[in-house]
């Protein structure tokens, strides 16, 4: 069975997360897995005169009991009815634990919240939210906290046409198509360049030949601010998620402009942000 994983801080922004991977998990039909990480009781228990022999089983109860009432709370109802699994995962690291759990349930993305009461977004995200995206070999989902889910209609992914593009959207249309979602992918020129209809003719060619799924359209748009740009197309089309691809450091200026460009949009914080990790993608040219 298809399964989401959902990693909650039991913070407040962490409730629309909650509520928004749950309504999707009914629409892709998935199991929704509500996790938590904690840290070893270990030193707590090292420093104590006296043993607590049961003290880590009496931890993960704990840990579990308080997942089972945030769901039950939030959600509206009983777990065990919701199709809804919890556990609590003893890591070092909330990021480890998280992807540790995603690769054995091989899940279809991650969903988490994202932190607001600015401050630039909590510096861009948050740093569990970053470090999903650098180390998952799954789609990160970050979840603004005043947003509530409505059915997934339109998804666009903003492309600068690198290598990694392609393998990203097949990864993506398997999200798309059971919502039967259109995905709208958009690349946004400087205007002192083109892209001529031939070239745009071919590139759609190729993403069909290699994407399995009809519901695709590509849009090439011109501004010189690519950020504002992106924000009026995402209004436009009504756009339910934006997705992008997130890749290693590099000093090309292209690289540096669109990094630029992506942090833009996480600190935008409007819709939700999916990304993809370039090096967990294949080397297609699109």
């Amino acid at each position: 069975m298809k399964s989401i994983l959902y990693a909650t801080d039991y913070s407040e922004n962490s409730v629309a997360a909650l509520k928004y991977a749950y309504n999707m998990s009914l629409s892709l039909k998935a199991k929704l897995w509500v996790v938590h990480v904690f840290e070893s009781p270990s030193t707590m228990q090292s420093r104590a005169r006296i043993p607590f022999p049961n003290l880590e089983k009496d931890v993960f109860k704990k840990h579990n009991n308080q997942l089972e009432e945030f769901c039950n709370k939030h959600l509206g109802g009983d777990i065990e009815t919701l199709n809804v699994a919890v556990e609590a995962i003893q890591d070092k690291s909330a990021v480890d634990g998280i992807v540790s759990k995603a690769e054995k349930i091989q899940s279809l993305l991650i969903v988490t919240g994202m932190n607001s009461t600015s401050k630039l977004r909590r510096l861009i995200m948050g740093s569990t939210a970053r470090g999903l995206v650098e180390k998952a070999p799954y789609p990160v989902l970050t979840i603004p906290g005043d947003t509530t889910y409505n059915p997934i209609k339109t998804i666009v992914y903003a492309t600068d046409f690198q290598q990694e593009d392609l393998d990203a959207i097949c990864k993506l249309a398997t999200i798309a198509k059971p919502l039967d979602a259109i995905i709208k992918i958009v690349h946004i020129c400087p205007l002192d360049k083109t892209i001529c209809d031939i070239e745009k003719s071919q590139r759609k060619e190729k993403i069909d030949k290699h994407v399995k799924y009809a519901k695709v359209e590509l849009d090439v748009l011109y501004s010189d601010d690519i950020f504002n740009e992106l924000k009026a197309y995402s209004d436009k089309t009504n756009a339910d998620i934006i997705g992008m691809l997130e890749r290693e450091s590099t000093s090309y200026a292209s690289d540096l402009f669109y990094r630029n460009l992506l942090k833009k949009m996480k600190s935008y914080g409007k819709i939700p942000l999916m990304s993809f990790n370039a090096k967990n993608y294949g080397k297609f040219h699109l």
